[in-house]
């Protein structure tokens, strides 16, 4: 029996109440989902969380909306009280913050405009209540009944997962190792709180190396000061023009963050030289190393601050969103952001965390077999006469960057984006491979990444110019190779390019 078939829309991947991502088939689905066609929203019960609110949240909040006789108002439940009063600050006194039965949350009337800014900040800042917390709210209700999954003993689950992440990020201890409930919940933590400590000496100036993920950019623009504190290099090359930024920025200069490689270009920066750069300058470094992950390459002698979604290749069975954050033992300000970090994030839901110890113990074999896999799936589409171009770790432009961090020769990753000759729907349609967002599962997945992340961008004049001075083709495909027999994720690129 074949490994891969295609998935009907809106199944989710994996096929269980928790996973991360669903089944969206073909362009014409894509294009539904961002346009938010009802003929295309309604099969979509779960997904990517801080894209789609999960079913077991909606119903928990219309459940609370009735107990605490809102009316007809928008109520949304946040992973702590601390998020549910920055969500309020964020509307202002349109807003009402409430807590009930332990649950957290803000209302606010039903009035699009509210919706959409409460939706995006949530997304940006990874606040959203998980889907764990709520199907045990409601499984306390009687509405339904917890789904059976392998748990590991809440005891000793942050200490499994502690003990993984001393092993992933060489130089770290366990008490270096703060866990946050995503991994843009764990950005917005320590970015906050190492702009809040630099702003303290009147460093204000934030420089991001790269395209990065969006709700990354999000986070960089929306808390900037003002938008001269907020400075993008796309080029993760130009040191000259990192220079130029650093020597402008004077005694103002706060720090940068990249992630490494970047996503979806798979570009590495001389982090060694940036690093230098930067903290030579007075500024401070946060890395992000979740596109490979941290057991292929060694960021934190470099970094001040490493940040890490534990979503990908950690959670490697797809139903874990969590991140974590964690702290240089040797970087000048270590003690006080070990404390101000694990001050300011919130905390990890305890069954999410009693999922993620149960898979962890795999993150570096799934690391390694999706290593060995990537590095012929690369061949495979480098040679391809369908196939325009390849980004991957190694390619020309910045390998010798990656190559300087690797672990060890062979840990390239598992990410892959290629662009195709001609049209890239049918090829997108005919591909009989998961599709959907996420990455770093033991499942394949591929998607049409930039129309799922930037559609904006991809459906305008300016935005497709943006895209364009970025190097980015809106068409690309960002392929997550998985733990499937490599011959047959192949075949199955074979069905979609032949």
């Amino acid at each position: 029996m074949p490994t891969f078939a295609h998935l009907p829309l809106g199944r989710p991947i994996p096929d269980r109440p928790h996973a991360v991502s669903c089944s969206i088939p073909t362009m014409r689905d894509v294009i539904g989902y961002e346009e938010k066609d009802p003929a295309t929203i309604q099969h979509l019960t779960s997904g990517y969380p801080r894209f789609l609110l999960h079913r077991f949240n909606q119903e928990l909040a219309a459940c609370i909306r009735d107990e605490l006789n809102l009316g007809e108002t928008q109520v949304w439940l946040t992973c702590s009280a601390a998020m549910a009063r920055s969500l309020t600050a964020e509307l202002g006194g349109a807003a009402r913050r409430f807590t009930h039965e332990g649950i957290h949350g803000v209302a606010h009337a039903a009035d699009a405009a509210l919706t959409t800014q409460a939706r995006r900040y949530l997304q940006n800042v990874g606040g959203f209540l998980g889907s764990r917390e709520a199907e045990d709210q409601l499984a306390r209700r009687g509405r339904r009944s917890v789904a059976t999954e392998t748990l590991a003993p809440l005891d000793t689950a942050a200490d499994v997962v502690r003990s993984v992440l001393v092993d992933a990020h060489a130089g770290a201890a366990a008490a270096d190792i703060l866990l946050a409930p995503s991994g843009m919940n764990a950005f917005h933590g320590a970015w906050r709180t190492l702009a809040d400590l630099q702003a303290e000496r009147g460093r204000t100036v934030w420089i991001q190396l790269g395209w990065l993920y969006l709700d990354t950019i999000a986070q960089l623009k929306r808390f900037a000061p003002s938008p001269a504190d907020y400075i993008s290099l796309t080029d993760v090359n130009d040191l000259a023009g990192l220079q130029r930024v650093i020597a402008a920025a004077g005694d103002r200069l706060a720090g940068l963050v990249t992630e490494v490689p970047t996503n979806p270009l798979v570009h590495t920066a001389d982090i060694a030289r940036v690093a230098g750069m930067i903290q030579g300058a007075g500024g401070r470094v946060l890395l992000d190393p979740t596109l490979v992950s941290p057991f292929n390459i060694r960021l934190l002698e470099h970094s001040d601050v490493v940040v890490n979604s534990l979503t990908k290749y950690a959670a490697n069975e797809g139903d874990v969103i969590a991140g974590s954050v964690i702290i240089n033992p040797s970087g000048a300000d270590a003690t006080v952001l070990r404390e101000r970090i694990a001050a300011r994030l919130d905390p990890i839901y305890p069954r999410d965390l009693r999922r993620l110890a149960a898979q962890i113990p795999h993150y570096e074999t799934t690391v390694q077999r999706t290593n060995e896999s990537a590095l012929q799936v690369v061949e495979y589409l480098h040679h391809h006469p369908a196939v325009e171009r390849v980004w991957w770790s190694l390619q020309p432009a910045t390998a010798e960057n990656f190559a300087k961090i690797a672990r060890r020769p062979g840990n390239i990753g598992s990410m892959i984006s290629f662009t195709v000759k001609g049209p890239v729907a049918p090829v997108y349609d005919r591909l009989p491979l998961p599709k959907g967002p996420s990455f770093g599962m033991t499942t394949t997945l591929i998607c049409p990444f930039i129309y799922l992340a930037h559609y904006d961008l991809v459906t305008s004049e300016t935005g497709r110019a943006e895209l364009a001075a970025a190097g980015i083709p809106p068409d690309l495909l960002r392929l997550s190779v998985g733990t499937e027999p490599t011959d047959e994720i192949i075949a199955a690129l074979a069905a979609g390019l032949d």
